[in-house]
């Protein structure tokens, strides 16, 4: 088969699953299966640890938590066990699991070590918006007379320059009356929202935060128009909340973003692959409940598909990034690879 031939990836990663792929280089007996994992040493960089290369089956997806840095699909592990192109190990396993051959172009490009066609390999194409992905307009209007000073905002721990630096304070009047309004920045740095914090536990039935209508907050990262210019070899943090954020920040972790929520959208994942490439490293830094456990695990499967990620499991029920120490913040963001 010709090497410029196209494939059609989308559907040999359906095919194929990485117990197929283990098999067929002799390494699946030597994985240790629990539930939907496997475990073991990686056969990629030859390593010695059981537990620094894992698989999950019902996401079919790969991370060595070691020297490889990385995870991935089927195609990706083929390419990086035998040291080939994406679009040659695409080809493997077409011919070791009789596949059909495309001759329509892929969904994805081939390595850009490997043209196969006039088109642009050089970088991933960015993903197209959904039709309701219609960018947050910029605010025409800042809040002022904001008051930084709320004991609230002392209660959670931020200091003076914290609050100083996210513009963070109680409002008096407004939409956002009696809660402390909190900046939400696009990519760009303008600002496109406040969100609302009611100042300690609400009432029954009053929400903890107000967003204002309209604003679609699966659209943005908080944080990433700072976070973006840090530099690349550091890690970047993902975690749910406001103060989660505002907290590391403080505490020196600078490249750290908020999910406002414990899911990944599709938006998000597409702003994540744009500020990083596949020598990136994400570190996911969710809530111990049962959501952030949820979502820790979804935006793993999802983001090793284009950088290596680690994943932070705290020891009791209940805790959360924003309760961290500076010095148990150091340890969790330097122990990331």
């Amino acid at each position: 088969m010709p090497k410029t031939k196209f494939v059609d990836f989308k559907s040999i990663k359906a095919a194929v699953s990485m117990e197929q792929v283990l098999a067929r280089y002799g390494l699946l007996d030597a994985m240790k299966r629990s539930g939907d994992s496997l475990s073991g040493c990686c056969p990629i960089h030859n390593g010695t640890n059981p537990t620094q290369f894992r698989v999950s089956i019902s996401k079919n997806v790969w991370n060595c938590f070691s020297e490889c840095k990385h995870g991935g699909n089927v195609l990706d592990f083929v390419a990086e066990k035998d040291g080939i192109t994406v679009h040659k190990a695409a080809l493997k396993l077409i011919e070791w699991f009789d596949l059909p051959a495309s001759d329509t172009p892929a969904e994805e490009e081939a390595s850009p070590r490997e043209p196969s066609a006039p088109r642009q390999t050089s970088a991933p194409a960015p993903k197209a918006r959904p039709e309701d992905a219609t960018p947050n307009p910029v605010l025409k209007f800042r809040l002022e007379h904001l008051d930084g000073k709320h004991p609230y905002l002392v209660e959670r721990g931020l200091s003076p320059e914290t609050i100083v630096d996210f513009g963070v304070g109680f409002c008096a009047k407004g939409m956002l009356k009696d809660h402390l309004a909190i900046p939400i920045h696009n990519p760009e740095g303008k600002v496109v929202a406040y969100a609302g914090r009611y100042p300690g536990e609400p009432p029954d039935g009053t929400p903890k935060y107000k967003l204002p209508p309209g604003f679609k907050k699966s659209l943005e990262l908080f944080n990433l128009d700072r976070a973006k210019r840090e530099p690349p070899e550091r890690p970047l943090v993902l975690v749910e909340g406001f103060f989660d954020c505002m907290k590391l920040h403080q505490h020196g972790v600078r490249k750290v973003v908020a999910l406002m929520g414990s899911t990944l959208s599709s938006a998000q994942e597409e702003l994540i692959r744009q500020h990083t490439d596949r020598h990136s490293q994400v570190l996911v830094l969710l809530d111990e409940d049962e959501a952030g456990r949820a979502g820790r695990e979804d935006m793993a499967a999802r983001l090793a598909r284009f950088v290596f990620v680690k994943t932070h499991v705290f020891a009791e029920e209940g805790q959360q990034p924003s309760q961290l120490s500076a010095e148990e913040a150091h340890e969790i963001y330097g122990g990331a690879p």
